[in-house]
């Protein structure tokens, strides 16, 4: 038999080893933090340099059009190149408005009242279109969701031709002219738009069904549900659809050539082209500070909606 005072006991380290060991197992998970910490930095930093660069190659055309259009004419072309104006000329936004060719407001008048009504057409019946497949179920749903999107992949010029022999027969037959006038450039948007339908179609799939339930359970209607439940919730998408629109209105200018046969009808994607083309030499720092002002509404509009428009962008197709 072996003897118990034979085993040998585990030797326990002493005090001071331990804090050792401790003390070295700090340092390396400290070393590891910072190693990790200082990647994520440089990745970091990597991400934001190679942002700006993009965002600095993107403004470069719009800060020479700025440039250029405070320029007089005969500094416009000069080599090399003259970034900041000397002196600056003011005056070419003035004379946008004074010269006998140009008619900036109305034409900013014409766009505006077709953009309004082009956005307010848009969203009330993408919205109501929209509301129908993501919350209402009928047979066939799934069929016409797919047919509707792939509408999405005829552009304007294949159907321009088809729609101006519809409008010509519309007013051919009920007594109402369509040709010439703005109705074949905002009529249109009553009718809904696939990428809109689809755009608040997924934000209206990520709203909970139970809120639905609980108002019908309290007798409210569908129309009831759609107005006081889904919209209120929907504004950020809804606010997409109305800034997307009136951006597609207010820089079209195919539609407007197509249907619009007056100059004084016309917007001003049009209206440039009509001041580009009468100005014969053309004089680039007017043709310039005109696209500057056409372009600055567009960029308040975002800046003002810019939260909200983030926000629906973001929350948007989060459910498939």
């Amino acid at each position: 038999m072996t003897n118990a005072h034979n085993i040998p006991t585990p030797q326990t380290p002493p005090p001071d080893s331990l804090r050792h060991q401790a003390l070295v197992g700090q340092a390396v998970m400290h070393t590891h933090l910072a190693m990790q910490k200082r990647r994520r930095l440089m990745q970091q930093l990597l991400i934001h340099a190679a942002l700006i660069l993009i965002c600095a190659a993107a403004l470069v055309p719009f800060l020479w059009m700025v440039s250029t259009s405070l320029k007089s004419n005969s500094h416009v072309m000069s080599n090399p190149p003259q970034w900041i104006p000397h002196p600056v000329q003011w005056h070419n936004y003035k004379a946008i408005f004074t010269r006998h060719n140009s008619n900036f407001l109305l034409w900013t008048r014409n766009t505006l009242i077709i953009a309004l009504l082009t956005v307010l057409g848009t969203t009330i019946s993408s919205a109501i279109v929209a509301y129908g497949f993501a919350k209402i179920k009928f047979r066939g749903r799934g069929v016409l969701f797919a047919i509707m999107l792939a509408t999405m992949m005829i552009p304007f010029p294949v159907t321009m031709v088809s729609l101006f022999i519809i409008f010509r027969w519309l007013g051919d037959h009920t007594g109402m002219q369509w040709l010439g006038t703005f109705k074949p450039l905002w009529v249109p948007a009553w009718f809904g738009s696939a990428f809109n339908i689809f755009l608040l179609r997924q934000f209206f799939m990520t709203i909970p069904d139970e809120l639905s339930e609980a108002a019908r359970m309290d007798g409210c209607s569908e129309f009831g549900i759609f107005v006081r439940i889904i919209l209120p919730l929907a504004k950020p998408a809804l606010t997409v659809v109305a800034l997307f629109s009136f951006m597609a209105v207010w820089n079209d200018f195919l539609a407007p050539l197509v249907y619009i046969q007056r100059s004084q009808q016309y917007t001003l994607a049009l209206g440039l082209q009509s001041f580009y083309s009468q100005l014969g030499n053309t004089s680039w720092n007017l043709l310039m500070a005109a696209s500057v002002l056409v372009i600055v509404p567009v960029l308040v509009l975002f800046f003002m909606a810019q939260k909200t428009f983030i926000e629906g962008i973001a929350t948007t197709g989060i459910k498939g």
